[in-house]
């Protein structure tokens, strides 16, 4: 037997034996893998989710007749119980004036329904004005089709003349097409301070 058949019958064994060898190992391997599917999400934030049905920085967004532009954003909202308006969280709106103005409102929670014309503002509802007058209450309802606002409850105001305190406000138009104003009324109390100058 010549050197070249006696190779051909050593690799005729170790081959196969070297295959099962390689097999084995991966085998092996695999045992040694951990097949617990692992979920990126917090726990809490899973039960959060199965909880209800929930819809991630929903947004309404709208002109006025007169060209006024209203969007209203919040980070969360979820359907509402039975009978009642979605709830929202972290709601906010802007309001560009056709003439040019901005008023902005931030609040905690509220509510919008479309089918009523209405954004519901609750829990530490601020109110901007372009010339910087801030108004704080707990509540504010506001029409989606137009620049009408109420609260319904006491306001507290800072401004360029000082600070104030009214039963309630309104945000409305005195005329048709006509500018925007804040009317404070009940109880109405300004302390002046001198220092601010008057716009």
């Amino acid at each position: 037997m010549d050197s070249h058949s006696r190779a051909v019958a050593y690799l005729k064994v170790l081959l196969p034996l070297a295959a099962l060898v390689l097999l084995s190992t991966l085998f092996m391997i695999s045992r040694g893998v951990n097949t617990d599917a692992v979920i990126p999400f917090a726990q809490k934030e899973i039960e959060d989710r199965m909880k209800g049905q929930q819809v991630t920085a929903p947004f309404f967004s709208g002109t006025t007749m007169r060209g006024d532009e209203i969007m209203v954003t919040a980070a969360l909202a979820r359907p509402g119980r039975t009978g009642s308006a979605p709830v929202a969280s972290d709601l906010s709106a802007e309001f560009k004036l056709a003439d040019g103005g901005r008023i902005t409102l931030v609040s905690e929670t509220g509510a919008i329904q479309p089918d009523q014309d209405l954004a519901r503002f609750t829990g530490n509802v601020v109110i901007t004005s372009a010339d910087g007058l801030v108004v704080e209450t707990e509540a504010l309802d506001t029409a989606l089709s137009g620049l009408e606002a109420v609260s319904p409850g006491p306001v507290r105001a800072t401004g360029a003349i000082g600070d104030l305190t009214a039963g309630n406000m309104q945000i409305r138009t005195k005329t048709q097409g006509g500018p925007v104003h804040m009317v404070f009324k009940n109880g109405v109390k300004l302390l002046y301070d001198p220092q601010k100058p008057e716009r």
